[in-house]
């Protein structure tokens, strides 16, 4: 079983915001498709390729995400190998992508709460560029919604996002980024 994180915060009022890509992200994968709720988190269970696969939406807001998805892996008895977490990354040109394995935080609150919880570092990433103003605080930057011009570059890239996520639940995550991360 593969699990599929998108980081995000809950609510209408966060919706297209830069912390949020992460929930952008499994919108678009999975289009319009109906979530349940448990552990405190949106969640969907999706047959590919005969390999069962979880998509979450931690409810729990960015910075205590690693408790919806620590119980979700405790439950499901997952191997973190077989978790992509979906984050935004401020160090990243808008709609760059990255994939990560073994690495901190990087100061991202919500990849904290997760190391935390689970323990380790060692976790798919795949992080989404959203750029940086340091002219206003990080805190308002990432709780800004994208303009326009960001959203458009954000839906040319997603169509790569939905290729790296199908390529991670038939292999894994040093498949991904050999192929994605020398692009």
């Amino acid at each position: 079983m593969k699990l599929i994180v998108g980081l995000g915060n809950p609510g209408k009022e966060y919706e297209n915001t830069r912390h949020n890509v992460g929930f952008m992200a499994l919108d678009y994968f999975l289009g319009n498709i109906s979530y349940n709720e448990k552990f405190n988190a949106l969640y969907t269970k999706v047959k590919i390729d005969n390999e069962d696969v979880l998509f979450i939406k931690p409810l729990t807001y960015m910075n205590l995400s690693g408790q919806a998805v620590s119980r979700f892996v405790n439950f499901f008895k997952i191997s973190t190998d077989d978790i992509l977490i979906i984050q935004d990354d401020l160090d990243l040109p808008t709609a760059t992508i990255k994939l990560k394995y073994k690495s901190s935080s990087g100061g991202h609150n919500g990849i904290k709460s997760i190391i935390n919880e689970l323990n380790t570092d060692e976790i798919p990433r795949l992080k989404i560029g959203i750029s940086n103003n340091k002219l206003i605080s990080t805190k308002d930057y990432v709780l800004n919604r994208f303009s326009k011009d960001e959203l458009h570059e954000l839906e040319n890239v997603f169509p790569q996002v939905k290729d790296i996520i199908n390529l991670f639940i038939k292999t894994n995550i040093n498949e991904c980024m050999s192929k994605y991360n020398s692009r």
